[in-house]
């Protein structure tokens, strides 16, 4: 990360944002992990990949509290600072709409996603892709891997051609874990 990027976060008020998402504590996940550290870490991805865009960062530490905690009041994510509303809109581009299917869900994200939009869902990939070494059922990750590639090998390749490496890495590396787990 350059200097230059490093001033850009530095100024970053980020705690109202990781306030809110600490509302995933002790979410757990079908693809391993919990949801407060998975928001975390998809920031801490999109950090490493020099992205200092704060809507961008703002947005990972909360893109999956209006889908997983169906309660929760949009509000309060609203009325956190000037850049709320467009915070609030990523996730909401980000989040599978009522009744849409994980096909239909990608396909929009790949075909009308905002470029911030088609990173945030790159990097949030990238995470649950990390994730996939917690998780026993091997019909999920080979549905899983086989989404990847479908899906966010287009979408990674549109927005940052070192993501998409990382991604291809990835599937590799779950795809050895599936064939060494089907051999036992």
């Amino acid at each position: 990360m350059t200097t230059e990027q490093m001033l850009q976060i530095s100024g970053l008020r980020l705690a109202p944002y990781i306030q809110v998402a600490t509302n995933l504590i002790g979410k757990s996940r079908e693809g391993g992990g919990n949801m407060f550290r998975h928001q975390i870490d998809t920031m801490g991805i999109l950090i490493d990949y020099g992205y200092v865009n704060p809507v961008l960062l703002k947005a990972s530490l909360v893109h999956d509290v209006l889908e997983d905690i169906p309660d929760f009041n949009h509000n309060v994510l609203l009325s956190i600072d000037t850049e709320s509303l467009a915070v609030y809109n990523l996730v909401l581009e980000v989040t599978r709409r009522h009744g849409e299917t994980k096909p239909d869900f990608l396909t929009r994200i790949l075909e009308t996603g905002s470029f911030d939009a088609k990173t945030l869902k790159v990097a949030d990939r990238i995470s649950n892709m990390i994730s996939l070494g917690f998780v026993n059922n091997l019909a999920f990750v080979e549905r899983y891997i086989n989404e990847t590639e479908k899906y966010l090998f287009p979408l990674a390749a549109q927005v940052n051609k070192y993501m998409l490496i990382e991604l291809t890495d990835l599937v590799k590396i779950k795809r050895k874990y599936l064939e060494d787990m089907k051999q036992q």
